[in-house]
């Protein structure tokens, strides 16, 4: 594994994108026109028309206890996870599943609002990702393949179940304004990919590539 840890490195882009965060606003508010200046480099929203908001909206924040409360659940699970991956793998990883997440948010909010349900919404946020990364390690561990192996488990029961902790999981840190869904899909995402295996690095030996489990 290369050297460096991308928990650290996304914990300083939180900052970084906080920190332009706050100079947008300043630079912008005596003008009364923050918001969609804010908006269109930050808030990932349809019909999508600043594509670079799937990855800017996934650092960004809305407060200082949106951010600190992602980056402590990042530190929580970012230390050790990291260790069984690469520092690509494991940003590629955030980005994209913070994308997905957040995607998964503002397409379903802008189903029901075409259903009268509600308004459409955009959103901004590291949550799904985090998720994500906590979902990896629920489904890629050592003590979850051998639990389902106990169980003999078969492979839709195995989903079922991992489908029902990603509910409770989401209401269980459901509050007015977090993007539920988000939540929801990061962490479905981040499970499969632990199933998959996809963060491990290879181990080649003269029998046998394998992928070592946490």
């Amino acid at each position: 594994m290369s050297r460096g840890s991308p928990t650290l490195e996304t914990l300083v882009i939180f900052a970084v994108v906080f920190a332009f965060q706050v100079l947008v606003k300043g630079l912008f508010g005596f003008l009364g026109a923050w918001r969609p200046v804010y908006a269109f480099l930050f808030v990932l929203d349809a019909p999508f028309s600043q594509p670079w908001t799937f990855v800017t909206s996934v650092y960004a924040h809305g407060s200082v206890g949106h951010l600190l409360s992602n980056a402590v659940a990042l530190v929580l699970v970012g230390f050790i996870l990291e260790r069984y991956t690469t520092r690509l793998r494991f940003h590629l990883f955030f980005v994209l599943t913070g994308a997905i997440a957040g995607l998964s948010q503002v397409l379903t909010s802008g189903f029901f609002a075409g259903l009268g349900f509600g308004q459409p919404v955009g959103v901004l946020g590291a949550s799904g990702a985090v998720f994500a990364l906590y979902g990896y390690v629920l489904g890629g561990n050592r003590l979850t393949d051998g639990l389902l192996r106990n169980l003999d488990v078969p492979a839709w029961a195995e989903y079922g179940v991992f489908l029902v902790v990603a509910l409770v999981v989401t209401v269980a840190t459901g509050a007015p304004g977090v993007a539920i869904v988000a939540h929801f899909t990061g962490f479905l995402v981040g499970v499969a990919a632990g199933r998959a295996n996809l963060l491990a690095v290879s181990h080649n030996s003269s029998y046998s590539t394998r992928k070592e489990r946490y």
